[in-house]
């Protein structure tokens, strides 16, 4: 690959020709349009135009992934790579998004288009990557080894800012590493982030003062108005905070970037809204081009789900998510910390350490694993550190959990 040149794969599907709809994907989302004109020059041309490199083609399918009234199947599939001059996109994400994903899904002819990849050359290195990724959260956490042990607030939704302290007074005792707010909590009326401060960080400070560990609390500062959102930022970290929790697809592109050129916050990135994006297996994002845009743009760690998760990812999907944020873009600096979550409980553990390289470089986030625990809170948790003692041992859990009896009655509860 040429560093003077963007290569974004596409997986096409039509009942027409690949190779045709390539070729008019790349003129029209560079220098071409319905018809020739006078202007094209072969100057312009090689500077500006794209061009289809790769065509791998895949088996065909009788199912559009858009509805086709009136088609004909087979409908074709092929991973076509399309190189983008780097002169006609630059460096900016808008103009990368608008370039080459954008346009692209409003091509006639196509029955189905999915983002697969988007690999950048080395100019792209100018953005600011994560500003603490997976060393600075294990600094700011003080876990040198092993995974970060994590729980969200629950009831997600409803408790008032005296009850939310309470709640974290309950999982600093338990051991737990880290705390957040769930995506959902922003700034409602029952609950201000401003009272929700006040009342959290006198809690995260005693206890710093009465063990010498600072539980990481990463609230919820998310706003689509980027001013508003850099007073919840400062107001946080006035008050001795170091996390915040941030909805990417809500703040969009813009909003990240504006806050990750002031941040003081490690900046934990949930991805609600990506489904609408990826559900579809024939259509929008796969998440390894997806997450680069993001990790780009400076998130320190990126909520994905887990292993037997509650919400539709198939574990596959999750392995390969896993895997795509441990790969260097640029150098091994610009990773994220990976947050395992979505029903996690102990009992996926030594699945996930097997399936994910054998690392403890995660974040193993419990919400209903840690709070639903039979025994407390406190025994939640520390049935999820026995659980993943045993994965890096390569024990049965059953086995394991025969000496641990917070393992033994996690298991007799969700088995």
């Amino acid at each position: 690959m040429s560093d003077e040149e963007i290569r974004v794969i596409y997986r096409l599907e039509t009942p027409g020709d690949i190779p045709g709809l390539a070729a008019k994907i790349a003129s029209d989302q560079s220098t071409g349009t319905f018809t020739d004109l006078p202007g094209e020059t072969a100057e312009v041309q090689a500077r500006c135009a794209a061009r289809v490199v790769q065509i791998e083609n895949l088996p065909p399918t009788d199912v559009p992934s858009i509805p086709d009234p009136g088609g004909n199947g087979p409908y074709r599939r092929a991973d076509v790579t399309i190189a983008y001059p780097l002169e006609a996109v630059g460096t900016d994400i808008a103009a990368l998004m608008t370039i080459t994903v954008g346009g692209v899904f409003a091509v006639r002819g196509l029955t189905g288009v999915r983002v697969m990849d988007i690999h950048l050359p080395p100019a792209w290195a100018c953005h600011p990557g994560p500003q603490f990724g997976i060393e600075g959260s294990r600094r700011l956490t003080g876990v040198r080894t092993g995974p970060v042990i994590a729980s969200i607030i629950k009831p997600s939704l409803g408790l008032l800012p005296g009850e939310t302290a309470e709640v974290v007074r309950q999982l600093c005792e338990a051991g737990v590493d880290f705390i957040k707010d769930d995506e959902k909590l922003m700034s409602p009326g029952y609950s201000a982030l401003d009272a929700r401060v006040r009342a959290i960080m006198p809690v995260i400070h005693d206890h710093e003062q009465k063990t010498g560990k600072k539980v990481m609390y990463a609230f919820g500062i998310s706003s689509a108005d980027p001013d508003v959102m850099m007073r919840n930022h400062d107001m946080v970290a006035e008050a001795g905070g170091n996390a915040a929790v941030i909805n990417i697809n809500s703040i969009g592109h813009g909003g990240m970037t504006f806050l990750r050129k002031r941040s003081r916050l490690c900046l934990h990135a949930h991805r609600n809204g990506w489904d609408v994006l990826t559900r579809h297996p024939g259509l929008g994002l796969q998440f390894r081009a997806y997450q680069k845009i993001w990790r780009l743009l400076g998130v320190d760690q990126f909520q994905i789900n887990g292993i037997r998760a509650k919400y539709w990812e198939p574990d596959d999907s999750f392995v390969r998510a896993f895997h795509d944020l441990m790969q260097p873009i640029f150098d091994p600096g610009d990773r994220p910390l990976p947050v395992v979550g979505s029903g996690q409980w102990g009992g996926q553990a030594v699945e996930t350490y097997r399936r994910c390289g054998r690392t403890l470089d995660l974040m193993y986030l419990a919400g209903g694993g840690v709070h639903g625990h039979p025994m407390g809170p406190a025994a939640g948790a520390r049935a999820i550190r026995q659980a993943w003692d045993a994965a890096a041992q390569d024990v049965d859990l059953a086995e394991h959990a025969r000496a641990c009896p917070e393992l033994a009655a996690a298991l007799t509860k969700w088995g």
